[in-house]
């Protein structure tokens, strides 16, 4: 539904899995080609999916330049401000009884339209977290 309706809005969609149910998948080997593919392009933006969309988020954290952020559906304005302050680069999406298919294209077409402010005080913070090995 999210990729459908990505494309509709005319953003380009690059899936990177799962396309089929697996029980023995493990999320990591998604999760990270989404993290490596949005490193190194400040225009670039990953969405990831998992039942409480944490361990995603933290999976994506490890690769280096990525800013992932857990969203479940409370508190709009919190996720704007990932955006605006933070500059998130992924949105980890809460799947599992959590979202509805219109609460997700609500929340991901208002992360992804809100803009980072480039507030010296937010650049200065940015960078600080960049230089943690």
């Amino acid at each position: 539904m999210l990729k459908f309706y990505l494309e509709a809005a005319g953003y380009e969609v690059i899936d990177k899995g799962a396309h089929e149910y697996n029980e023995s998948d493990d999320y990591p080997d998604f999760i990270i080609p989404v993290a490596e593919a949005v490193t190194g392009d400040a225009e670039a933006k990953g969405i990831i999916i998992g039942k409480s969309g944490e361990g995603e988020a933290i999976c994506a954290n490890k690769v280096r330049g990525i800013r992932a952020v857990v969203y479940y559906g409370h508190e709009p304005e919190l996720l704007r401000l990932t955006r605006k302050d933070n500059d998130a680069n992924v949105l980890s999406l809460a799947s599992g009884f959590f979202l509805s298919n219109e609460d997700v294209k609500s929340a991901v077409k208002m992360w992804l339209e809100t803009p980072f402010t480039n507030d010296e005080r937010h650049v200065r913070r940015l960078a600080k977290i960049d230089q943690i090995k």
